[in-house]
């Protein structure tokens, strides 16, 4: 299978691009180095070092036998999405080009409007060049299990059966996003699932819990297959962060009260996951929705099993405490929180590693590049808050 990924120089792009590689499948992709930027901006860089993009693809290619077909541009830019497109011919296209971060969308308008403009034009743009010249393409689009919020119900994958005026019908679940970029992932699904039924595509929405680990299989082959672990307060997932404030010493620091319950995976399980949704497409015409999560902790349990996982690291001194931030977030910390899971299951989707062997291997790989984490030490402290303030967080008192 011919596959485009959107976004291959990221976190999960490169991760992803060198596992379909494995499964002898094609590989293209485009990147403008946007994340790259974000997190320079920001004063952070990637705990792991990125290599340059030339010696990644020397990398893969000596890996994998095989080139992977980049394309350096931004796809909000029409022509350039098309030019590309058009070249590399794909059976699917993996949408990861997307601005990820909900603290980055929330500094003030100026970031919030290139937030929506970024992620909806490129998928737009992506839509219609399938309409008009690949049809029965396959658009893996990555969503967020964020789209949802916490509604105080069962959260089912993508669709429920109602009853209006005595008729049946399926209708979306409803969405409650919590940050202007989590509206655009909102604002995503209904353009995909409108360009579904309109115009006959096809269409996958991973609405993906929070993603932790690295690819750490490829990274000990070569560094340079590495891919980006951010662990800065912007861009670095919670448990991502908790980790590195493991390594360098400073408490881990869930937001509020810390019983935010969310669903979390490793990144090689998430990798399992993408793979079985574009090797099992859905028909032409179907919008499909896969939740994809492992487990659901809240806050608190989480940054508990990152101290139960740095404890076996006492050589290195790794004692980490736990001391909760005020919340920046407008967000329920007490919730009712049972989504449905049950579609990647059914088409093979068996957990390949248990959260303990990845806290723990996770660990290892930052305790390696503990000086590159102390570089931007005062990074790891969020300072974005949702009333459109800056500054350092205070501790809960």
């Amino acid at each position: 299978m011919k596959i485009f990924i959107a976004g291959v120089d990221g976190y999960l792009g490169w991760t992803l691009a060198q596992w379909l590689a494995r499964r002898g499948h094609t590989v293209g992709g485009a990147d403008n180095f946007a994340r790259r930027s974000w997190v320079k901006e920001i004063g952070s860089q990637s705990a792991v070092p990125v290599a340059k993009i030339h010696d990644r693809l020397a990398a893969f290619e000596a890996r994998y036998g095989a080139p992977l077909q980049f394309y350096r541009g931004d796809l909000s830019d029409y022509e350039f999405a098309r030019r590309v497109l058009m070249a590399f011919e794909p059976d699917a296209i993996v949408h990861l080009g997307e601005m990820p971060s909900a603290p980055y969308s929330m500094i003030d308008a100026k970031h919030a409007a290139y937030t929506h403009t970024n992620n909806l034009v490129s998928t737009l743009n992506m839509l219609h060049l399938m309409r008009d010249a690949f049809p029965g393409c396959h658009l893996l689009k990555l969503g967020t299990m964020g789209e949802y919020g916490t509604p105080n119900v069962d959260i089912p994958e993508g669709f429920f059966n109602c009853k209006l005026r005595g008729r049946e019908d399926w209708m979306m679940f409803p969405r409650k996003p919590g940050s202007f970029y989590h509206a655009t992932k909102v604002h995503d699904t209904y353009n995909i699932e409108m360009a579904c039924r309109l115009w006959g595509l096809r269409s996958t929405d991973i609405m993906q819990g929070v993603v932790y680990g690295t690819n750490y299989w490829d990274q000990e082959k070569d560094e340079r297959l590495a891919t980006r672990f951010d662990f800065d307060g912007v861009f670095g997932t919670a448990i991502n962060r908790f980790c590195a404030q493991a390594v360098v010493g400073e408490p881990i620091t869930p937001f509020g009260d810390g019983h935010q319950r969310r669903g979390f995976l490793p990144l090689q399980d998430s990798m399992q996951c993408f793979t079985l949704a574009l090797e099992n497409p859905p028909k032409a015409g179907e919008y499909r929705t896969l939740n994809q999560f492992e487990e659901v902790y809240d806050v608190t349990e989480l940054a508990e099993k990152v101290v139960e996982a740095a404890g076996g690291f006492r050589t290195f001194k790794l004692e980490p405490e736990i001391r909760n931030l005020c919340n920046p977030r407008k967000e329920a910390e007490e919730h009712y929180y049972n989504p449905d899971c049950n579609k990647l299951p059914d088409l093979g989707y068996v957990p390949a590693i248990t959260m303990a062997e990845a806290l723990h291997e996770l660990i290892a790989v930052l305790v390696k590049y503990k000086g590159r984490i102390v570089a931007c030490k005062d990074a790891l402290m969020p300072d974005v808050r949702w009333d459109g303030t800056r500054g350092a967080m205070e501790y809960v008192k």
